[in-house]
């Protein structure tokens, strides 16, 4: 190895290392601030605790209701996929393999409702489930969520799908498989990375999303996303137990894709590369 390319290779990792440390330091100021008791919140700054004070992490969940709102976000955000993985994968395989008319413009139709902004849906989908008597239910948000997640997981699907060969679909069938067999013996089995993958980004934006839930819940279905606006009051902000609650509701999602890493990179090369 050349000087020239030593250098070179030393500056990306100093540049590597750099833009980790700026990604990270707000999650581990965050971290620090949620050890802290009011007082010390104004205090001088400073980098490294004097003592860990984990009291900002037991009384929300243990004597407060965001015990609660995490259990909901998690029912709602993995009933979503579910509800949405069940739905997309039979669908796309239909507009992937069979001769749907208006194939295209339906597909297109679909993407289209993803890409109009969830503010739009707030008043029509209040109204809706104001008139069904299913406000401040699990059902609501996760059925609202069906409407922006669906469109995306077909979306995604399509192309996984597009490149598994139709010859596999033929000897399946002339073995004796039906059309769901083909799906659940041959399609499913491969398409495995790019599901896993759909389902992570779905569950992802069911968890994090906001507005919906501040809008279509108060206290039965409340996510933990909106919980953390009660830390805000006009007596003030709790940014100890806010710091400690918004780190707990980023970790069911570090935990997710830290298991689903290796079907996150499979899924998203899936049929980048052809021979």
């Amino acid at each position: 190895m050349s000087l020239s390319e030593r250098t070179e290779k030393i500056l990306v990792y100093i540049v590597v290392v750099l833009l980790t440390l700026v990604t990270l330091f707000p999650i581990y100021w965050m971290f620090l601030t949620s050890l802290k008791g009011k007082a010390e919140v104004y205090s001088a700054p400073q980098f490294i605790p004097r003592k860990f004070n984990f009291s900002n992490y037991i009384r929300p969940f243990l004597d407060g209701p965001m015990g609660g709102y995490l259990l909901n976000s998690i029912m709602i955000a993995s009933l979503n996929v579910l509800l949405v993985l069940a739905l997309a994968i039979p669908a796309t395989y239909a507009l992937s393999r069979f001769r749907v008319y208006g194939a295209k413009h339906l597909f297109f139709w679909m993407i289209t409702n993803r890409m109009a902004p969830p503010a739009a849906f707030i008043l029509p989908m209040f109204l809706i489930f104001s008139s069904l008597k299913l406000l401040d239910t699990h059902l609501a948000l996760i059925l609202v969520y069906c409407v922006f997640n669906l469109p995306f997981a077909v979306w995604l699907l399509k192309g996984m799908i597009d490149n598994i060969p139709n010859d596999l679909d033929d000897a399946a069938l002339i073995d004796g498989c039906s059309i769901w067999g083909v799906l659940g013996r041959v399609i499913i089995p491969l398409a495995k990375p790019g599901i896993a993958v759909t389902g992570l980004l779905c569950w992802l934006f069911a968890w994090n999303n906001y507005i919906f839930a501040f809008v279509l819940t108060n206290t039965t279905a409340r996510t933990i996303t909106t919980g953390l606006a009660e830390y805000v009051t006009v007596m003030g902000t709790n940014w100890g137990q806010m710091a400690a609650v918004a780190l707990v509701t980023m970790l069911p999602a570090f935990i997710f894709v830290t298991f689903t890493q290796s079907y996150i990179i499979s899924g998203l090369t899936f049929g980048a590369v052809k021979e």
